[in-house]
């Protein structure tokens, strides 16, 4: 790791659009749609287990 690299990624991040800063890094961050991404639901296994599938 370099000296520099830490202050260059905060200034990407601060200089990123609002909608990449405040896009859910985790799933727990996603708010209001636990009966689609709640623990233990099939969309949430897939993620998690990164087997994602089409329909």
């Amino acid at each position: 790791m370099d000296l520099f690299d830490h202050s260059l990624d905060e200034q990407l991040r601060s200089q990123a659009p609002l909608a990449a800063r405040m896009r859910p890094q985790t799933l727990d961050d996603v708010v209001g749609q636990q009966h689609i991404i709640g623990k233990g639901t099939l969309l949430r296994r897939a993620i998690e287990a990164d087997r994602l599938f089409s329909s």
